[in-house]
């Protein structure tokens, strides 16, 4: 089944991200590689695709888990999650209806 990872980002934590951006970039790319993955992408503060030293908000996956449970262990395991950049993520499951 799809999940959400709904996932807000802590103040201040912009040089987290960075740093542990190839991390956990490489860990959405397994989950694609899979076949798991249907999308992924950060929250930004501003109204921009690149707000610079505005940071992000947060970040939006959505990927196919066995079980909510599985998918918050996969989500307690992610690079930004262990670096303190989230303070929360809400896992949800989620129904795909558009595009078809």
């Amino acid at each position: 089944m799809l999940y959400a990872l709904i996932c807000e980002e802590l103040p201040g934590a912009l040089e987290r991200r960075l740093a542990n951006r190839p991390a956990h970039v490489a860990r959405l790319k397994e989950l694609q590689a899979e076949g798991r993955l249907l999308l992924a992408g950060p929250h930004p503060a501003i109204d921009s695709e690149d707000p610079g030293s505005a940071g992000f908000t947060g970040s939006l996956i959505v990927a196919d888990f066995a079980t909510r449970e599985a998918a918050i262990a996969w989500a307690a395991e992610d690079p930004y999650c262990l670096a303190n950049v989230f303070s929360h993520v809400t896992v949800k499951p989620f129904k795909k209806t558009l595009p078809a």
